[in-house]
């Protein structure tokens, strides 16, 4: 693909450039800006798919709307590439994920343009509906609102609530853009998919013009102007069903569509029109993911984050390595849970959304009927889970942690206080690397140790990984009515050869990794490897550092916590979560409950919002990596313990 010679992309730097061309040059702008994308993504990596399917979407609502002072919200944010290009970052776009760069999502400090930062699905409709509230109740009742939302976050319960309250609000001046490629990160599932599908397909939509003209002409406070309105937009209304069908139309959101979101001269006029229709309304989008790129448009899923690639051939590149490679986390779980169920046939896997991203997938393929994806929807999976271990089922639900947050009232009310033993394995547990912020899984370790009925858990190797998971479907568990934690990062581990026999782990039991008689390091979690490495680098220095694998942060391993503190009086602590009421802090409270006395450095994540990078950077930046560890040690055996 060529860019187009003229290149009109080069001489806009914000919205009001492109708003100063002609409609007849909007088709070029989004070729070139596609090409852009493709360029970028190619060589510097990112998410890439999604950006590519709303290329002239993003186009037609920057030239329609007068943004920033019209506020657009996008939701998750993997398909604003262009819209970030498009809001004078074109030139630093070569940064994006980056450390140190611009955000691969939307980000209200980094830009007036985006109005509210996102990374999770489904806040957008939300978001929105408050903008326009908020903009009515300051006198601003020209500035337009606008969410784009995907289909696939369209099944979260926030995104229902929030068209709920909008059906209710007729002043609200709020344009909901469905955007629906039948795709979130995997296909979507679900009956809302199945409707959309319908809806989509139903010859229904070549004789709707009638009944929403009947719909309009019946409300009095729009009238003959509504009818006018509407004639001029009749093509892009054939999407509105029977009244008694529709389900926008029933949560009191007037229906518009659908309509072919690549036709941008159709968008367009479409948008320009609906600028002139006031209250909540939606209109419905069809685009394809990765479109213009033909690789993208054929395997979705492969290519919604792919990394580098040659954008001539579409190979994907891979690194070249001539000697075995350590497994990711999620691969070793899913591999592990197929081996598990099939030899405990109670045993069933279920993720909100995630099945490639977690490896559930393999289960899935293998035992499609005890596998079970729900679907953007982690309230709802964890809910599913406890109702599935009502029954007598070991549920293995697999979420990643900075996802977990959206369901915490669910783990304590449905799963913890009613004493059922559903599994979660939290993946992507840490920091999740150039992702960012919204996607760190800091928290865990401090919200799930403070719950009743909860073991909390995380593997310093696969081999431990598998053995937890072991752990976990076993009658020590599922019989003593806990739930447990199982929490790992993002990448791969230390282990090649991890296929080991499953060996027996008790709960709370902590094991000693390395002697030493200088110091003792405390570590949960893979982060241990590298204390190893420090240890190894001080080993070098004289110093001799004892490293113990504490594996549960909940219970804690008192024996060995009796054998460290009776031995130590230097003691460094070392997790990748955040440092308030993680497992640095259980330790100090066993301290200060048992009356003893050391001097404890504590790393971690601290109480600060940490940006994007590479996970290794994000260590480093934190202290925690092997070189941060090993600095703690010298200066803790440097400083004069005061007691």
């Amino acid at each position: 693909m060529l860019i187009p010679e003229s290149e009109l992309l080069k001489n806009i730097q914000i919205p009001a450039d492109l708003r100063n061309l002609g409609t007849e040059s909007l088709p070029q702008v989004c070729e070139e800006l596609r090409q852009y994308i493709i360029d970028m993504v190619s060589v510097n990596g990112g998410h890439f798919g999604a950006s590519l399917g709303v290329i002239e979407l993003t186009v037609a609502l920057h030239y329609v709307f007068n943004t920033p002072d019209d506020q657009l919200v996008w939701d998750v944010g993997h398909q604003a590439y262009g819209h970030k290009i498009l809001t004078g970052r074109k030139d630093v776009f070569y940064t994006n994920r980056i450390y140190g760069g611009i955000s691969g999502f939307p980000k209200r400090k980094e830009s007036e343009y985006d109005t509210f930062g996102v990374g999770h699905s489904s806040t957008s409709i939300s978001a929105a509906l408050g903008m326009a509230m908020g903009s009515l109740h300051n006198g601003e009742k020209h500035r337009q609102h606008i969410a784009v939302i995907g289909d696939g976050a369209l099944t979260a319960g926030l995104a229902f609530e929030g068209m709920n309250h909008a059906g209710s609000l007729k002043d609200a001046n709020l344009l909901i853009i469905l955007n629906d490629n039948c795709m979130a990160i995997d296909p979507n599932v679900g009956a809302l998919k199945e409707y959309l599908t319908d809806i989509t397909t139903s010859p229904t939509y070549n004789k709707v013009k009638d009944d929403v003209w009947k719909l309009l002409g019946k409300m009095s406070h729009f009238g003959k102007s509504a009818r006018e309105i509407v004639s001029k937009i009749e093509n892009a209304m054939k999407g509105a069903l029977l009244s008694q069908s529709n389900f926008f139309e029933a949560l009191n959101l007037r229906y518009f569509g659908p309509i072919d979101g690549h036709d941008i001269d159709h968008l367009v006029h479409v948008l320009k029109d609906l600028k002139d229709i006031p209250g909540p309304k939606i209109l419905h989008c069809l685009t394809k993911k990765g479109k213009g790129y033909a690789p993208a448009e054929k395997d979705q899923t492969k290519w919604h984050s792919p990394g580098l690639f040659d954008k001539v051939t579409g190979e994907i590149q891979k690194k070249i390595i001539n000697e075995p490679v350590a497994p990711k986390f999620q691969d070793v779980f899913g591999n592990t849970i197929v081996e598990l169920a099939e030899k405990n046939d109670k045993i069933v896997g279920i993720t909100p959304a995630m099945p490639s991203g977690s490896s559930l997938n393999i289960m899935m393929k293998a035992m499609p009927d005890r596998a079970f994806d729900v679907g953007i929807a982690e309230q709802h999976a964890v809910t599913f889970s406890a109702g599935m271990a009502t029954r007598g089922l070991t549920v293995f639900c697999n979420i990643y942690s900075t996802f977990m947050q959206r369901a915490y009232d669910q783990v304590i009310h449905d799963v913890c206080l009613q004493h059922l033993p559903v599994v979660f394995c939290l993946d992507r547990a840490g920091f999740a690397g150039a992702d960012g912020p919204t996607h760190h899984g800091a928290y865990d370790i401090a919200f799930m140790r403070c719950i009743p009925n909860m073991i909390v858990s995380s593997p310093m190797n696969e081999e431990e990984l598998r053995n937890l998971m072991f752990l976990a479907q076993s009658d020590k568990v599922q019989q003593g009515k806990q739930a447990i934690t199982i929490r790992y990062p993002r990448g791969a581990g230390v282990m090649p050869d991890w296929r080991k026999p499953f060996t027996e782990i008790e709960i709370g039991k902590g094991r000693q990794v390395a002697d030493g008689d200088d110091v003792a390091i405390l570590t949960f979690g893979p982060i241990g490897n590298e204390a190893t490495e420090a240890i190894g680098k001080l080993k070098t220095e004289g110093v001799s550092a004892a490293h113990y694998d504490m594996r549960f942060a909940k219970p804690l391993d008192e024996a060995l916590l009796h054998e460290v503190f009776a031995k130590f009086d230097k003691i460094i602590t070392v997790e990748d979560g955040c440092l308030m009421g993680g497992i640095g802090s259980a330790i100090m409270e066993f301290m200060m409950d048992h009356g003893y006395h050391a001097q404890v450095k504590r790393l971690g994540i601290p109480d600060t919002i940490v940006e994007h990078g590479e996970q290794h950077e994000l260590y480093a930046e934190c202290g925690f990596d092997a070189n941060g560890i090993a600095a703690a040690v010298r200066q803790i055996l440097a400083a004069k313990v005061l007691i």
